[in-house]
């Protein structure tokens, strides 16, 4: 049976695996799903629409699935969706989409340290790190093995790609690449992520043919229309592929080197 302490609020309306754990005092309403082998600490408060994959943990004082912090939200109902393998720390909150069936989507295998905010419709990717008070507005996206540094505030709709890592105490305003570094009010990227696909394990090649492309966009003299096509005559490669997509699809544009 599921481990359940006897404080715990659960509605029987909740959709809860056998094999859950619930701390002291959490508040689970109906139209939650968790699934197998999550652990819910003390008062977590979990509601909405939300759904919770298997082995995740959420810590102490958690609140996860509360309405959106959005005058346009009138009261539709909307989802959050949370992946496998997710640590969710102290005190973090995450809403749930904006707008009739909208969904806020967390992927798998993310850290989320405490007091960290995920505000309405945000996606973020798998192997993410948003780290503490780290601050998310509506629309952000934040794509696989990103770094979020602590106290970084980013602007609605705004992206930070792949295996980039951002600096503490950072304001984003505009997309910050894949695989770069960034820093800074606002944040612009300055270099090549190489330590972080070093550990990645990518291979020297790849990293060399990254850097080659980050010095066509940010060093080259190119406006981005011209260095977009000097990327797209590179030898064929999925990062730079990526890169290239990435950029043509920004709405804000893309941060560029100071």
């Amino acid at each position: 049976m599921n481990k359940i302490h006897p404080t715990a609020i659960i509605s029987p309306k909740a959709e809860i695996d056998q094999n859950v754990e619930i701390g002291p005092y959490a508040v689970i309403e109906e139209n939650v799903k968790i699934g197998s082998g999550t652990v819910i600490g003390p008062f977590v408060h979990i509601l909405g629409y939300t759904e919770i994959g298997k082995n995740c943990r959420i810590f102490t004082g958690a609140t996860v699935g509360s309405i959106p912090q959005d005058l346009k939200y009138k009261g539709e109902i909307s989802y959050l969706k949370i992946g496998d393998e997710n640590v969710i720390r102290e005190y973090v909150t995450i809403n749930p989409g904006t707008g009739e069936g909208e969904s806020t989507i967390i992927g798998n295998k993310n850290l989320i340290m405490a007091y960290a905010h995920i505000a309405h419709n945000c996606k973020i990717g798998n192997n993410v790190i948003i780290s503490n008070c780290g601050t998310l507005a509506g629309h952000v996206m934040i794509e696989d093995f990103a770094i979020i540094g602590g106290m970084v505030g980013i602007h609605q709709f705004c992206r930070v790609g792949s295996y980039a890592i951002v600096g503490g105490c950072s304001k984003i305003t505009k997309d910050i690449i894949p695989f770069a570094l960034a820093d800074g009010h606002p944040a612009r990227p300055y270099g090549l992520n190489i330590v972080g696909l070093k550990r990645r394990n990518f291979p020297k090649e790849k990293i060399s043919l990254l850097d080659r492309a980050y010095k066509i966009l940010f060093r080259s003299g190119l406006n981005i229309s011209s260095a977009i096509k000097e990327l797209e005559k590179m030898e064929n490669c999925e990062e730079i592929s990526h890169l290239n997509a990435f950029i043509k699809t920004s709405t804000r544009g893309i941060a560029k080197e100071k």
